[in-house]
């Protein structure tokens, strides 16, 4: 089984990911930030990296699918490969930091990929409002995100919503600005049980 976390830069991806994979012994597949060779310039020059950063993470994500359907188990997984092609490209090509060229090409090639891999058994959507995100961004501290744009992120939040909007599969939606469960025991428990409630029904056979 494939569970799969999305939500915009900040949001708890990774901290739910690790804590749901303790929680039910699923293995996590973690989304390989601190190695990227790419991500530092991004942030530095956009419109120069955003291309090559955009294939990167496409690159890696698919691989990471192709894993994940050959893993036995369940499999938890720190971002999906739809969110870079329904949100981050986007986002770029709206905000002209990705040329149509380069945005062709890359969507291109992303169909090319969907056409080979299914669907998430189960998406788990962060949703959480500026404010938290960036609350959460400067916690971490990251040297390189210390340049993110707030109308960056405010597109990536719109274009988030969209896209969940008319998500065809299973979906379950976690609301960060009040369920900060990376902190409180009791919140956590309200996402597990969120969690059992839609892949195990609410009267789960023993």
């Amino acid at each position: 089984m494939h569970i799969a976390i999305a939500g915009n830069i900040g949001s708890g991806k990774t901290t739910l990911t690790r804590m749901l994979a303790e929680h039910y012994g699923w293995t996590p597949k973690f989304e390989p930030v601190d190695f990227n060779p790419y991500l530092a310039d991004f942030y530095e020059d956009m419109s120069r990296w955003s291309f090559n950063l955009q294939i990167y993470f496409l690159n890696k994500r698919f691989k990471d699918v192709v894993d994940i359907s050959r893993t036995p188990g369940v499999v938890i997984q720190d971002r999906t490969i739809y969110e870079d092609a329904r949100i981050f490209a986007p986002n770029l090509h709206d905000m002209g930091l990705m040329s149509t060229r380069d945005f062709e090409n890359y969507c291109d090639l992303f169909e090319l990929m969907m056409s080979l891999v299914a669907p998430p058994d189960l998406l788990i959507y962060l949703r959480s409002g500026i404010p938290n995100l960036i609350s959460q961004i400067q916690k971490r501290g990251r040297e390189y995100e210390k340049s993110i744009r707030i109308d960056y992120l405010t597109g990536l939040n719109e274009k988030y919503e969209n896209w969940i909007k008319d998500y065809p599969h299973n979906l379950l939606i976690v609301d960060c600005d009040n369920i900060k469960f990376g902190g409180n025991p009791e919140h956590f428990e309200q996402v597990t049980n969120m969690i059992d409630a839609q892949l195990y029904g609410l009267f789960p056979t023993k």
